[in-house]
């Protein structure tokens, strides 16, 4: 069942406990014995401004937790006799929080402020003055609190614990299909096909060698055999290639830019804004961007040169590669027949949450380019 269409928003969960305290803790100080006029009014103040402080409890434990303890102290000197429900419920989210050292001391130095303001402006003898100072707020009822809210804190942090443990376990099984999968096909496909492949070649190269026309069917089998090792070996490098293995990333370009330059591809390489460090998936994804790019450049755009261009900027990651290639302004998004490159890219980009272009130029040529949120790293 799914319980959290019916989920209550956490704003109106707030405001909805501030107004029922607020509420409480005036009708019990009017109920009880209090003063009038100006007294009566402040007091009536401090009572429903205690209770409403609540409402930012979450946003700022340790700030309602000193207005809700100024008030307390406020409305026992007006006069008012009431339990101080408001600086209970402080202590517990404060707690909850994780700030149980300075709850514990502010609650102390509160528990001696009410007593101090009870004997200095109270009637009555000291026993009834710390009497009143103690019907403000109970010192059992300060400690529950405290332990309640401990409580929860720990049971959310096993809540936590436990989830985390979760994901790594679901992420550590995902690794290991995705090796064991690796491993079936480097087995079970890798030879036939490099048998494929050099079977195909030789009988291309024994029958241009004895002058005898080549078959169409043949030379096909032969560039089937080339492209299926090619995609084979680049299937298995992504499914080896998981957060526990070094990554390839921003700092190994400029390496992948100088292995095309080495295979004839006129290939510059620019960096832009100012360098800062991006998380490793980040990293890893402008590497394969680029390294998908360049190949696709000379394997199917029968280009001469290709620029990459990798800009910094504040919240994203820029990456732009273009070539000079037979790609045209209105011509054709390469299908995805041609190979798993493109979509493999779109799919890493929308892991992050990024945005991926991949079309002709106006110009002539192809270009690429992403944008990869780094999410603030700097």
């Amino acid at each position: 069942m799914d319980t959290g269409r019916f989920a209550v928003p956490a704003a109106v969960t707030a405001w909805a406990t501030a107004l029922g305290v607020a509420t409480l803790m005036l009708a019990t100080g009017l109920s009880g014995p209090h003063p009038s006029a100006g007294r009566g009014l402040l007091g009536s103040v401090l009572l429903v401004g205690g209770g409403l402080a609540l409402a930012a409890r979450r946003r700022a434990p340790l700030g309602v937790l000193a207005v809700t303890g100024v008030c307390a102290v406020g409305q026992l000197a007006a006069g008012f006799e009431a339990l101080a429900v408001s600086c209970l419920v402080a202590v517990h989210a404060a707690v909850r929080a994780g700030h149980r050292e300075i709850t514990l001391a502010v609650s102390v130095a509160l528990v001696a402020a009410l007593h101090l303001t009870a004997l200095l402006l109270r009637e009555g003898t000291p026993g009834e003055a710390l009497a009143q100072a103690r019907n403000t707020l109970e010192l059992a009822w300060l400690i529950a609190a405290f332990a309640a809210g401990e409580a929860v804190r720990q049971a959310e942090r096993r809540a936590d614990e436990a989830e985390r443990t979760r994901e790594e376990t679901a992420r550590r099984r995902a690794d290991e299909e995705r090796l064991r999968i690796a491993r079936e096909l480097h087995d079970s496909l890798t030879h036939q096909i490099s048998v494929i492949k050099v079977q195909s070649e030789v009988a291309v190269h024994v029958a241009r060698r004895r002058g005898e026309p080549v078959s169409p069917a043949l030379l096909a089998i032969q560039e089937a055999g080339r492209e299926a090792t090619r995609e084979l070996r680049a299937t298995l490098e992504a499914l080896r290639d998981d957060d526990t293995a070094p990554p390839l990333g921003l700092d190994h370009v400029p390496a992948l830019v100088e292995r095309f330059r080495g295979l004839g591809l006129r290939t510059t390489l620019t960096f832009t804004g100012h360098p800062h460090s991006v998380p490793a998936a980040v990293g890893r994804t402008a590497y394969r961007i680029v390294q998908e790019s360049l190949t696709n450049v000379t394997r199917h755009a029968a280009a001469t040169s290709a620029s990459v261009r990798i800009d910094y900027r504040t919240d994203t990651l820029a990456v732009r590669v273009d070539d000079d290639g037979k790609g045209t302004a209105g011509a054709p998004h390469p299908a995805p027949a041609a190979g798993l490159g493109l979509l493999g890219m779109r799919e890493r980009v929308g892991a992050l949450g990024g945005r991926l272009r991949a079309e002709p130029c106006s110009t002539g040529g192809f270009t690429v380019q992403a944008e990869l949120p780094t999410n603030g790293a700097s």
